[in-house]
């Protein structure tokens, strides 16, 4: 029987301590038992979209030469490089508006009966070059220069240049900066509240394509290429920015 009752007496401790910890627990929220209070703060999602016109056309080659060894594939892949590289400086471009977007050697094979066999190897240049978007003539020429030295044009693009996607960035960044800052007004009213201090901001998203004017049709022709881009008129296209900020409210 004692046992027992020290038994009971124990229990009934435990049972205690944990009420006193729950009621602690309470009281440093606030003293609700509905669930946990939040810091009064509100999350908006600031969205914006500006129009941008291309001011950029580049045009995208593909050199890819084969060869027996790593050696071979890349010494007639800087012949062609060469070839062309010095064909489009001969049209008056400077060598820093001719760029190196990617360079590798990788194994070529095949597979016969469930067996691999290996061909050799490829060296892949990607190259690109850029001219001012309304200079279709030059472009025509480049295009001649690229296929003459035994490159592939891959695409044609209408683009941005890095000072106009910075113009056109921050101009995004303040709309959808202005309007998370309306939606936190609007939501802080209809709590009759107002918004305070900013507590956090976080850049979502920078959203800028390309206009793409020629690409994916390798079987084409230089005059098909330059025909296909010159009949192209580009437009405006939308560029998108979202920032997400959290405001105290009071």
């Amino acid at each position: 029987m004692k046992e027992q009752n020290n038994a009971i007496i124990i229990t009934g401790i435990i049972s205690a301590v944990i009420l006193v910890i729950a009621f602690m627990a309470l009281s440093s929220l606030g003293g609700s038992s509905a669930g946990v209070l939040t810091d009064n703060t509100v999350n908006v999602q600031g969205e914006a979209q500006v129009k941008a016109m291309p001011d950029l056309m580049v045009v995208y080659f593909d050199v890819e030469t084969k060869g027996d060894t790593t050696e071979a594939a890349r010494a007639d892949n800087v012949e062609v490089v060469e070839k062309l590289v010095d064909g489009i400086v001969a049209l008056g471009f400077e060598r820093s508006e001719i760029v190196t977007e990617n360079f590798n050697v990788r194994q070529d094979y095949d597979w016969k009966n469930g067996e691999r066999v290996d061909k050799g190897f490829i060296a892949s240049h990607d190259i690109k070059v850029k001219m001012a978007v309304d200079d279709t003539e030059k472009m025509g020429k480049v295009v001649d220069a690229g296929v003459s030295a035994g490159a592939m044009v891959n695409r044609i693009n209408f683009e941005l240049t890095q000072e106009s996607q910075n113009k056109y960035k921050a101009e995004a960044m303040k709309i959808a900066a202005k309007d998370a800052k309306i939606k936190a007004e609007s939501v802080a009213e209809g709590f009759d509240k107002r918004v305070g201090k900013l507590v956090n901001v976080q850049v979502q998203n920078f959203g800028y394509n390309p206009w793409r004017a020629y690409g994916g049709n390798l079987m084409a022709d230089t005059a098909m290429i330059k025909e296909s881009v010159s009949n192209i008129q580009p437009g405006e296209k939308d560029i998108t920015a979202s920032v997400s900020a959290t405001y105290k409210l009071r």
